[in-house]
């Protein structure tokens, strides 16, 4: 899909800029839905405390004694303004604009009783009160509702004042919000960059909110994984440049050895078995990566048959025999029946592995053991050896590439560094798992478990 002009350069928005446009949209909307329904509550309410007012005015005056005079335009004075004033007679005859208002009906019934009305008047809506007097006839007063709205405008603005001061606070208060929220991920993003970059060693700030700071913590944890992976992997390179070093050294000096003629004819068979030797050596290091680099990818392909463990643990020793009788070491197997549903040539790729590397550390005059016992979950195949045993540190480390090659190639005779790891890996796709622990009698105990199917 093309993008559109103009956005390919396009810059999206970010966290610190999305909560602020949330929080004045949604403080917007408050200011609106709450101005809307206070207007209403204000002109509803004016006009409420108008008619009472206007209510309570008409039946004050109409205690007033009928008659002219001083008195009665004292009393009346109350009534100035907008409100208008009228007097209906007893005889029903009417003077002033307010009594003039009432239709024949209400004027009638404001002799006998109170009237509260709304009329249509020359000036729009009207409020109208009447009161009968005592002496006869009737008061008569009326407001139009242009004049409670006029004067119920000082409120409104007062309230749309308070609003949008309400609204300013909360765009600032949003901005701060939004800072202080967006802050702490914008250290943690650029704390990823600076590890994507090859930076290790670094701590991001534990600030924020609770998930922030998680994902500070994962970062941190990250961070140290990446530094003892790095590690082990320039560590596990220059072991690599160290076994490839030794054969490749052996072969050059004697290849130059010959290609000089400094070797007789009666030296050449001994030589030629160094270099055999010396060539086997360097095969087997590139076969054990090879298969460690097709573990680790993701077209490894796993058959699924029927395969009798005892028959496959058999097998093996038969394979093994030879190489276990040029050490001195017995090999052994104890083993049922027992059939599981697995790939048959990577079990037994996984069995030789602990076999070869149980051979490897047992001296002469030891044995290395064989067994095999199921369960309704699966299997488990324990390959025992007779060497030095292993401790909690080193088992904890002996399935990660060339860590126990490189703690002990000066002190033991150890392999490739890859026999282990490539054991570990291959259980794994498997479907099962391996541990490595020592042994109450002395040895190491390799055990492998498998799923029944």
């Amino acid at each position: 899909m093309t993008p559109e002009p103009g956005a390919r350069g396009r810059r999206p928005l970010g966290l610190r800029g999305r909560i602020t446009l949330v929080t004045v949209a949604v403080a917007t909307l408050a200011v609106l839905v709450t101005g809307v329904v206070s207007l209403q509550l204000v002109r509803q309410s004016s006009f409420d405390q108008a008619r009472t007012q206007l209510a309570a005015q008409a039946t004050l005056l109409a205690r007033v004694p009928a008659g002219g005079g001083t008195a009665v335009q004292d009393r009346l004075s109350i009534a100035l303004g907008d409100t208008e004033v009228g007097i209906i007679a007893a005889d029903g005859s009417l003077s002033g604009p307010a009594a003039e208002l009432l239709p024949p009906r209400l004027v009638r019934r404001a002799l006998i009783a109170k009237v509260s009305t709304t009329i249509v008047g020359p000036n729009g809506l009207t409020l109208v009160e009447a009161r009968p007097r005592k002496s006869g006839g009737a008061l008569v007063l009326a407001l139009p509702r242009a004049s409670v709205e006029q004067q119920a405008q000082g409120a409104l603005w007062r309230i749309a004042l308070a609003l949008g001061i309400g609204l300013v606070v909360a765009v600032v208060a949003g901005s701060l919000l939004a800072r202080r929220l967006a802050e702490p991920l914008v250290a943690v993003a650029r704390t990823a960059r600076r590890m994507s970059r090859g930076e290790r060693g670094i701590h991001p700030a534990r600030t924020g909110p609770a998930e922030v700071t998680a994902v500070a913590d994962a970062l941190a944890a990250l961070d140290v994984a990446l530094a003892t992976s790095e590690s082990r992997q320039r560590e596990f390179l220059l072991s690599i440049s160290h076994e490839l070093r030794t054969p490749l050294t052996a072969l050059r000096g004697y290849a130059e050895a010959i290609g000089d003629g400094m070797i007789g004819p009666a030296e050449l068979p001994g030589v030629g078995r160094v270099l055999l030797t010396e060539t086997e050596r360097l095969g087997h290091f590139v076969t054990d990566l090879l298969e460690l680099a097709r573990l680790e990818s993701d077209d490894f392909s796993i058959l699924h048959e029927r395969v009798d463990v005892g028959a496959l643990l058999r097998a093996s020793r038969d394979a093994w025999q030879g190489r276990a009788a040029s050490l001195g070491v017995e090999l052994r197997v104890e083993a049922p029946s027992l059939s599981i549903v697995s790939d048959p040539r990577r079990v037994r790729q996984l069995v030789d592995g602990l076999v070869e590397n149980a051979l490897r550390v047992s001296p002469e005059g030891s044995a290395v053991s064989l067994s095999a016992s199921g369960s309704p979950a699966g299997i488990a195949i324990e390959v025992r050896d007779g060497g030095p045993g292993i401790s909690p540190e080193d088992a904890a480390v002996a399935f990660d590439r060339g860590v126990l090659h490189e703690r002990y190639r000066d002190s033991r005779p150890v392999g490739t560094g890859l026999g282990l790891s490539i054991a570990a890996r291959l259980a794994g796709r498997l479907g099962g798992g391996i541990r490595a622990e020592s042994t109450p009698g002395g040895g190491a105990v390799f055990t492998v478990t498998l799923p029944a199917a």
